[in-house]
């Protein structure tokens, strides 16, 4: 494809003999993604605006223009792809059954086992003739039994909750560096979590995004280019320099 995007950028850093590793250098885009672009093997890419970002960086360090370019990828290639919001939707539907969703069966069970624990309350006890009952506890049991009432369970870690404020790519790794949001375009209004882990790792592919932490809402810089933080387990939010932001490729 000698007249796509990535054929363009091969010929304009040759035509400058400039090698792939001093565009990473220059540029701080990993190698494998440079040879990706030029070569055109969009599937190794993070894809939408990460990918953007990436063509128009690379455009701009060569001298040319890197907003043609990024339309030019638009053109050639995004609008053959699904579009991000089917993209988002299964696992955004998918967090949102783990939330809410309660089979309707389910809740017919529960129903019946509550009107059978009601009846056999309701059954009286002793001769059989409802007017005896068992005498009240007294105060040493009832001090008793609050003394053996096990404590709540704690929570522990930090919650993590997202909302685009315009179409934003997102990755989001837990303490043990799983995939919770695995690189996926949300669309303005689509929304994530909130997740619960010791600590996160967060890259978002520009600062469209309002994220809270334990429902107080973090600063996140407003930016067009790529961004990303780690979080620990006090909340505190720490920007990444971009070789430790997450790719979730």
């Amino acid at each position: 494809m000698d007249s796509g995007v990535g054929a363009i950028l091969r010929k304009a850093r040759a035509r400058r003999k400039v090698e792939l590793s001093e565009v990473e250098a220059a540029t701080r885009i990993r190698l494998r993604y440079l040879r990706a672009i030029e070569d055109e093997e969009w599937d190794v890419l993070p894809g939408g605006v990460y990918t953007r970002g990436f063509i128009r960086t690379y455009a701009s360090f060569l001298g040319l223009d890197g907003g043609r370019l990024v339309e030019d990828y638009r053109a050639s290639v995004e609008r053959w792809h699904r579009a991000p919001s089917e993209q988002a939707r299964p696992r955004g539907s998918e967090v949102g059954s783990r939330r809410y969703g309660v089979p309707l069966s389910g809740l017919v069970v529960l129903a019946v086992i509550a009107v059978a624990a009601i009846a056999i309350l309701a059954i009286p006890s002793g001769g059989g003739d409802g007017s005896s009952s068992p005498p009240p506890p007294s105060p040493a049991e009832r001090t008793t039994a609050k003394a053996k009432a096990p404590p709540p369970p704690s929570r522990a870690g930090v919650s993590v909750a997202l909302a685009a404020n315009a179409e934003v790519w997102v990755c989001v790794l837990d303490a043990s560096g799983r995939s919770l949001v695995d690189g996926i375009i949300l669309e303005a209004g689509a929304e994530a979590g909130p997740f619960r882990s010791g600590s996160f790792t967060v890259s978002f592919g520009n600062g469209e995004v309002k994220m809270r932490i334990d429902g107080r809402e973090a600063e996140i810089a407003a930016t067009s280019s790529p961004i990303g933080y780690s979080i620990d387990s006090s909340g505190t939010l720490t920007r990444l320099g971009e070789a430790e932001r997450p790719t979730c490729a």
